[in-house]
């Protein structure tokens, strides 16, 4: 797909894709007070110029909370002058609009409103700066929706489950399915993704037509264990993410390699903090769809002020620079002088012909003078640039490196294994390692003999994230049920020597196959769920009347792909103090939601007396005190299952100007009737799949299809 007006058809969609402009940052500074303002009205100008169907942005329009009159002023002023006109809209939405701004006042799309006249139409998510607040969650970004300026979408009504619905837009053949995920603290919707709390609903018709574009404004990069949202957790159906928030601009589509789809980050259009990656330069992007092939045209924006960035290591200069040196502070100083001399003799030769961009630019050394230097006065030495550099009360910044600690148990997490294994194991990153390291390093007393590190360690996972009390007990009870047969089956003679033998090279065996392994687990969360399912029972026929109710329901999985998962079962659980759901409406939806109150044993006796089915593995349990020798003789068989393997291939297109990717699905599946939620433009993905799992049809199928997976997996926050 070539860039260009030649391709700018009646099928091509044409959006200007542009994230974290941050209106009304550093508004008070007398240098810097402007910026944000006058990029904002670059990005509009070149919407307007290269006439574009919308605008995409992607969170953090403004700075602050509560913008000020003057950042709310001059954005509505910019967004009349050049996103109202007569220029008719060429693509029409085909999804139900009261569902994608359901929690508008006027939940439809702004140029569809007979009083507004509309040129380019703006759609954004809001971001971590600007989210909504207060008793009534409003957002800066609500003020402009209801002035009908911007279209505002994303937003997530609960805390305790997200469903992702997709605005569907289309312009002559090509289909869009535009999903948004406005920004949410990024441990809850790590724990949400985890937990199998976040769906993505697709569309029921043509499934396979549509171009998937998901817009999301979390950390991409690791700040903590969970801090972040690893690019593995998101849909492998998507053909596009647009990811705010992460200011650096890597606006090309970098593709990921284990979920095959583009990653686009656009980075910020102003500089907010002075790191390195705020250095890069800024851009704004022109993505071109037509079909399932799209184009990205990067546009340099020519007004944001410029900024250089280099570092020091004192340490790394002895010949220069001697600690025992009295006058080495000094020597230091007027080595810094040289380098911002440099700087800014770099800015004034890359300002050349650029009328548009400030003149002053923004400068910072970041000095490391660990080794025993000591540190100039930062404010005298910035005074003598206070006229030729944006910033100069911090040009220069000290700081002292810090040793970094062994992180051995998180350097290395494969993403791959948490993508393929059960939804059950999904918290496997975060304590099986410590499990691992634990017993790798413990004395030879108190190694396992008859478990595995890693078994044990999903268990113990289990157990500390998910409240599995019966996990550790379950697994240690399975595996020795799987011992016992071993033993049997080989005729081992009860001789303690030979029977520990047997069992050192039986266990290595299972270490050694990973697919076995897993099913092991598996099979002991199933257990423990179904254990947990009878205490909640019991539990609740007990307190049913009490204010606090604590239920926890086992639901089995609606619909099978060739047998070979039925019977298994997702925990759900509802709890609550005598008022209805929070933040749900099921009449929306179609389907059944959790509410709140007394009625703990009401819904359980109901999903009894419905078209759920009952699931209660029959559990062999030997007295706690029972040796291996007299325990081994009492085993039973357990089913084995087969894994599922998928095919992709994409064909894709480079222009040496522009980067341009084209997708083509090279086999696909016949698609069956799909299980559909009252919304009739869209279908809901079984409930019981895994962080990668498969939209199962109703009736069995051949072919495991790509394009019909959806990982979006439920997931929820405790």
């Amino acid at each position: 797909m070539s860039s260009g007006n030649a391709i700018d058809d009646d099928n091509t969609f044409k959006i200007l894709i542009t994230t974290d402009i941050h209106l009304g940052y550093m508004e008070k500074d007398a240098i810097r007070g402007n910026d944000t303002f006058v990029t904002f009205k670059e990005i509009l100008k070149i919407a307007e110029e290269k006439k574009v169907d919308f605008i995409l942005m992607g969170g953090d329009l403004f700075h602050d909370n509560k913008p000020s009159r003057k950042t709310l002023h001059a954005c509505i002023e910019q967004l009349r002058k050049h996103c109202m006109g007569d220029r008719p809209i060429q693509f029409e939405v085909l999804s139900d609009q009261s569902v994608n701004f359901g929690f508008s006042r006027f939940p439809w799309v702004n140029y569809q409103d007979t009083n507004m006249n509309i040129s380019i139409p703006i759609f954004s998510i809001h971001g971590n700066h600007d989210d909504p607040t207060g008793a009534d969650g409003l957002c800066a970004l609500d003020i402009l929706s209801c002035a009908g300026l911007i279209n505002h979408f994303g937003r997530s009504m609960s805390v305790e489950k997200i469903e992702i619905t997709p605005l569907l837009l289309q312009k002559g053949d090509t289909k869009i399915a535009l999903y948004g995920l406005g920004a949410i603290p990024d441990e809850r919707l790590y724990r949400m993704f985890i937990n199998k709390q976040v769906m993505m609903l697709r569309p029921k018709e043509d499934e396979d037509n549509w171009f998937n574009l998901f817009v999301v404004h979390q950390n991409r990069s690791k700040h903590g264990a969970t801090n972040y949202i690893p690019e593995q957790f998101l849909d492998d159906f998507i053909d596009l993410v647009i990811w705010g928030h992460e200011h650096e601009c890597k606006i090309a589509p970098a593709r990921n390699e284990q979920q095959l789809f583009y990653v686009s980050q656009p980075g910020s259009s102003v500089v907010t903090s002075l790191s390195p990656g705020e250095a890069v330069k800024k851009h704004v992007g022109i993505l071109r769809i037509k079909g399932k092939k799209m184009n990205m045209q990067k546009v340099p924006l020519q007004t944001v002020r410029q900024f250089f960035v280099e570092d020091i290591v004192l340490a790394d200069n002895p010949d220069l620079f001697n600690p025992d040196n009295p006058k080495v502070t000094q020597k230091i100083e007027n080595f810094c002088l040289e380098k911002v001399e440099t700087l800014l003799e770099n800015a004034e030769r890359e300002r050349l012909g650029n009328h548009l961009q400030p003149e002053k630019p923004l400068v910072r050394l970041r000095v490391d003078y660990s080794g025993g230097y000591e540190p100039f006065s930062t404010l005298r030495f910035s005074q003598k640039f206070v006229d030729r550099v944006a910033n100069p009360k911090d040009v220069v910044h000290f700081f002292r490196h810090k040793e970094q600690k062994d992180k051995k148990g998180e350097e290395q997490i494969n993403f791959e294994k948490l993508v393929k294994k059960p939804a059950a194991e999904g918290m496997t990153l975060r304590v099986e390692d410590l499990v691992k390291q634990y017993f790798e390093t413990a004395e030879k007393n108190v190694q396992l003999s008859l478990l595995t590190e890693r078994g044990m360690g999903e268990a113990v996972q289990e157990f500390v994230d998910k409240e599995e009390k019966d996990a550790i007990e379950e697994l240690v009870k399975f595996q020795l049920e799987k011992t016992q047969r071993f033993l049997k089956e080989r005729h081992i003679d009860a001789v303690e020597e030979t029977i520990d033998e047997e069992i050192r090279v039986f266990r290595d065996s299972r270490k050694k196959n990973m697919s076995e392994e897993d099913e092991e687990v598996r099979e002991a969360m199933i257990r423990a769920r179904a254990n947990r399912s009878e205490t909640g029972d019991a539990a609740s026929t007990i307190s049913g009347d009490e204010d606090d109710v604590d239920i926890e329901i086992l639901e089995p999985m609606d619909v099978d792909s060739g047998g070979d998962d039925e019977g298994r079962m997702v925990p759900s659980r509802g709890r609550g103090r005598a008022r209805g759901g929070r933040g749900q409406n099921s009449s929306t939806r179609g389907t059944s939601r959790r509410g709140r109150g007394r009625g703990g044993k009401d819904q359980l006796e109901a999903r009894a007396s419905g078209s759920t089915r009952s699931y209660k593995p029959a559990v062999t349990t030997p007295a706690k005190n029972m040796s291996i020798i007299d325990a081994f003789k009492s085993a039973r068989h357990q089913p084995s299952r087969a894994a599922t393997k998928k095919t992709f291939s994409e064909d894709i297109e480079e222009d040496n100007s522009d980067v341009e990717i084209s997708y083509t699905a090279s086999s696909r599946a016949s698609k069956a009737d799909q299980r559909t939620s009252s919304i009739s433009s869209y279908k809901r993905p079984s409930q019981s799949q895994s962080l990668r799992g498969v939209n199962f049809d109703d009736d069995d199928e051949d072919e495991y299809d790509p394009f019909q997976t959806t990982s979006s997996s439920r997931r929820g926050r405790r």
